[in-house]
């Protein structure tokens, strides 16, 4: 969903945002017909033409399809995930199954094959997702002003300027920072790494959302730790009454959690629920790590903010990264540690020593400029366009009864298809066409969600990229013996202005 201050200020994108808006609120119904364009030109007082461009741009986005001899219809609305998963929370904290940490790596060597239709990676394969010009220059003129500056090392816990900047963008999340509590990381993945290796120790158990991100899966068991997946819903987020269960039973050492633009599922936790969150786990002392990565990528007008805007007592650790927004062959990420932030900078000196001075002032200048700002605002209507466009191939071309989540921010979708659909056999098969998805499975540390898959929408949307999609419809279709698309329901007409 895009808010209508996330367009352009052009007349044709704001009739569209309209129609959208009431077509999402159900004024306007599955299956109605839109007024013909020259009776919509004279109701709002506009040429055909914008009419046109408007109805082009809901259609691309997949709100609405042109029928031949007929006009346009508001398309059937794809189902949404049932409410909260069943996962019975007595589930005893294990490591992840061996099936699992296999099918991931399969998964991975999929991913980086080239001659692979991807839609399964969760990171654009396209420089014009990112402001590669602009970061190339400012690391020009660096060399050229320092010419030794290749040489030098960012000593942990980072350049100070870039922590200061960090630091001030916090803030656009509710969060309250001290430069001198960050710490640069190498990526997102090393952030996550540290705060466990700084809460944890082998054998301990941590708390996770079901469905999550599957590296996390891999990570943990590296680390010797076992997992308890917590039942999440896949609106609201983390079930915090099964959450304070654990928690009073002492059955968690920590836990880690996605609260904004979760992945896989999309969802943002209501701000509530944000803020019961933190007060529980500074109530019972026990550190939830907060991953971050996609908080900058929400869609709505105002970004929600962090559970650790609401963390009294430094049993919160903020885990990010700019890979998915900025470069992600910076591999700059951060973290802020609460209470642990002093023994964090020592770990991470004796886990990966220094990141690079060179990369670390480049982003500094980037973020000094405002050019992270304007970036993220056409980042974020990209996005937001795209997943509405992958929701209308997946309406058009998945079986029925196919359920997709709507995500609040990011880039990926989770899909739920009908009984009869294994999609690691879909994966399987799919990889005979060259086209790599990840399976649901991946996802539970005890290999759930046999008839799920996440799809990445992070990609130009172009015929390799929509043919991969159309198969994999095609593939499920036949596993399951149901026919591709949703049955259109109601003939309202478009309501009188």
């Amino acid at each position: 969903m895009t808010d209508t201050a996330d367009f352009s200020d052009t007349r044709y994108n704001q009739l569209a945002e309209q129609l959208a808006d009431a077509i999402r609120r159900g004024t306007l119904a599955p299956g109605s017909r839109l007024p013909s364009v020259r009776r919509s030109a004279q109701t709002w007082s506009v040429s055909i033409n914008t009419v046109v461009a408007a109805y082009r741009r809901l259609e691309d986005r997949g709100f609405i399809e042109a029928r031949p001899q007929s006009g346009f219809y508001v398309r059937a609305a794809l189902p949404g995930l049932n409410p909260a998963p069943h996962v019975q929370p007595q589930t005893p904290a294990a490591e992840p199954a061996d099936e699992v940490l296999d099918l991931i790596d399969k998964v991975f060597a999929a991913q980086i094959d080239p001659t692979y239709t991807n839609l399964s990676l969760a990171c654009p394969q396209s420089n014009d997702f990112y402001p590669g010009g602009k970061l190339g220059r400012i690391m020009s003129s660096l060399l050229r002003r320092q010419p030794n500056l290749i040489g030098q090392y960012a000593l942990p816990p980072g350049h100070p300027p870039l922590r200061q900047q960090i630091a001030r963008r916090a803030l656009t999340l509710g969060m309250i920072l001290e430069p001198t509590d960050i710490t640069i990381t190498h990526g997102c993945m090393e952030a996550l790494q540290l705060a466990l290796r700084v809460t944890t120790k082998p054998g301990d158990s941590v708390g996770l959302e079901t469905p999550t991100y599957f590296y996390l899966l891999p990570l943990l068991a590296s680390l010797g730790l076992k997992a308890v997946e917590i039942p999440t819903d896949p609106q609201t987020g983390l079930s915090l009454d099964v959450l304070d269960m654990l928690l009073t039973e002492k059955r968690l050492n920590a836990v880690i959690a996605m609260p904004t633009a979760q992945n896989p599922l999309g969802f943002t936790m209501p701000l509530a629920a944000k803020k019961r969150l933190a007060r529980m786990m500074n109530d019972h002392q026990v550190p939830l790590i907060e991953d971050g990565l996609y908080a900058e990528i929400q869609f709505g007008a105002t970004l929600s903010p962090a559970v650790k805007s609401f963390d009294h007592d430094g049993w919160i650790l903020f885990c990010t990264s700019f890979t998915k927004t900025l470069a992600p062959d910076f591999r700059i990420g951060w973290m802020e540690g609460g209470r642990f932030a002093a023994k964090l900078h020592k770990l991470k000196a004796v886990s990966s020593m220094a990141e690079s001075a060179l990369l670390s002032q480049t982003l500094t200048a980037f973020l000094e400029s405002g050019g992270y700002d304007h970036h993220l605002r056409a980042l974020r209507r990209r996005y937001a366009s795209q997943v509405e466009q992958a929701r209308a191939l997946i309406a058009q071309h998945f079986p029925q009864g196919t359920r997709a989540t709507q995500p609040s921010g990011g880039f990926v979708i989770w899909v739920d298809f009908p009984p009869g659909v294994n999609c690691v056999t879909l994966f399987r098969q799919l990889l005979e066409d060259k086209i790599c998805m990840t399976p649901g499975q991946l996802y539970s540390p005890s290999g759930r969600y046999i008839n799920g898959l996440r799809l990445s929408c992070c990609y130009v949307f172009d015929t390799r990229y929509i043919s991969a999609m159309i198969r994999i419809g095609q593939r499920a279709c036949e596993m399951c013996g149901l026919p591709p698309g949703l049955e259109v329901t109601g003939t309202d007409s478009f309501p009188d202005k």
